[in-house]
């Protein structure tokens, strides 16, 4: 169970790794396109759109639905939110040690000043 959702994670952050397929996800977050909708924004052929489609079906946070000869694509957040709960231990993580640096600094700062001036200890 584990080490299947360690692999999704894998998956889930190749796939974000790439500036197309995040753009895509950003368009697809606005409702569902079509595969030429996606590709639309970029340089890229409909080949090379496909490639980057197949990397987000395959991290599961795009289902491709086909209608005719259309292929309409529209955004399934579930591995993202596992991703960002996994993210979310080191938010915390982070926050802790920064509330505790914060803190360190104002008492260091409410300490100097009531010091006199010219004390430098």
């Amino acid at each position: 169970m584990v080490e299947n959702h360690t692999s999704q994670l894998d998956t889930v952050f190749h796939a974000l790794g790439d500036a197309t397929r995040r753009r895509m996800l950003s368009e697809l977050a606005q409702g569902e396109r079509t595969v030429s909708q996606l590709a639309g924004p970029f340089a890229i052929s409909l080949a090379a759109a496909s490639k980057h489609i197949k990397v987000l079906e395959n991290a599961g946070m795009i289902r491709r639905e086909v209608r005719g000869r259309t292929h309409l694509c529209r955004l399934d957040p579930g591995p993202l939110a596992r991703a960002h709960e996994w993210l979310g231990f080191y938010e915390r993580f982070w926050t802790s040690r920064l509330d505790v640096l914060d803190r360190l600094l104002r008492e260091e700062e409410a300490r100097n000043s009531q010091s006199p001036e010219g004390d430098k200890s």
